[in-house]
């Protein structure tokens, strides 16, 4: 009687460790996979707000077919997307440098069109003829994305790639335009650019 119940004993320490084992196991996987997100190449919800043609931020010149998408980061931590859309705008005015972007992605993961695709944007020097440039909002100082922030750029990213039959090698960075820092958390990890083109891959595979 007492060697039966040592080994029900035992049968329960085992079943209860198994089930302890199963909830760790479940628990890890909801640790990894909660903050994940999962986007494809469909079309983003995009806010129109093209710049008047004009020569310091849209020269209305087409450009000479898309061969990449070119990321960058806007170095003024903690702007919105409305913000540097507005400083773009403004340029026409105080005609105080050439720059734009075609879009520019907030912290909310809103995203505001400036120029057309078909259109060169002062963004990524000599790749302005040929390339879709993209400027991301962070919060500091890092150059860091918010999440909103870099899921919205991979699906505005593989949505402009599928448009323009280009793959995720064809992303790249005003980094490897120039040699700028920029954008600077991309450029200063390595691991998190090549990531990112990962999930555009992923994106692509999706549809």
């Amino acid at each position: 009687m007492a060697r039966l119940k040592k080994q029900n004993r035992k049968r329960r320490f085992q079943k209860w460790l198994i089930l302890l084992l199963i909830g760790v196991i479940v628990l890890s996987f909801y640790m990894i996979f909660k903050n994940r997100h999962y986007v494809d190449a469909s079309k983003p919800e995009i806010d129109v707000q093209l710049l008047d043609i004009n020569e310091y931020s849209r020269p209305g010149i087409q450009t000479n077919g898309i061969h990449g998408i070119v990321i960058h980061y806007t170095a003024n931590p903690g702007s919105s997307a409305q913000a540097n859309r507005d400083y773009f705008q403004g340029l026409k005015d105080s005609q105080e440098t050439s720059a734009s972007s075609n879009f520019v992605v907030g912290l909310e993961g809103e995203i505001i069109q400036c120029v057309p695709t078909w259109e060169v944007a002062y963004a990524s020097n000599e790749r302005n003829n040929d390339t879709i440039s993209i400027e991301c909002c962070h919060p500091d100082e890092s150059g860091k994305f918010t999440k909103d922030t870099y899921w919205s750029t991979v699906q505005l990213t593989a949505w402009l790639c599928k448009k323009y039959d280009l793959d995720e090698t064809c992303v790249i960075r005003h980094y490897d335009v120039t040699g700028k820092n920029c954008p600077k958390y991309f450029v200063e990890n390595e691991e998190a650019w090549e990531q990112f083109r990962q999930d555009v891959k992923e994106a692509l595979t999706k549809g």
